[in-house]
């Protein structure tokens, strides 16, 4: 942060179109390793077997590492998504509309 008047809060934000989307089903485990927060994030996969069932499991689907700050950016950001998460959704627009 800055002591100058009206300077932004946080550094300029570049939006990268080609930044990966990290998706995941749960938190595998989490640690420390010289003060940088690690938690391995997990997905649901779907196998089939020889019989023509299916095998469930989970795989690892990343890998997250940062300070404690982005840490708590980021825990930040997630209790807000979840807040709005939380508020009534209104019918999605394909469901209101008719195909001729």
């Amino acid at each position: 942060m800055t002591d100058e008047p009206g300077a932004p809060e946080h550094p300029p934000y570049e939006d990268v179109s080609s930044a990966p989307v990290v998706y995941f089903d749960l938190t595998a485990c989490q640690g420390v390793m010289n003060g940088s927060i690690q938690i391995e994030v997990a997905q649901r996969i779907l196998s089939p077997t020889p019989g023509g069932g299916v095998h469930v499991k989970f795989a690892t689907s990343g890998r997250i590492r940062c300070s404690p700050t982005a840490a708590r950016s980021l825990i930040t950001a997630l209790e807000e998504a979840l807040k709005m998460a939380e508020q009534p959704q209104g019918a999605p627009p394909a469901a209101a509309s008719k195909l001729n």
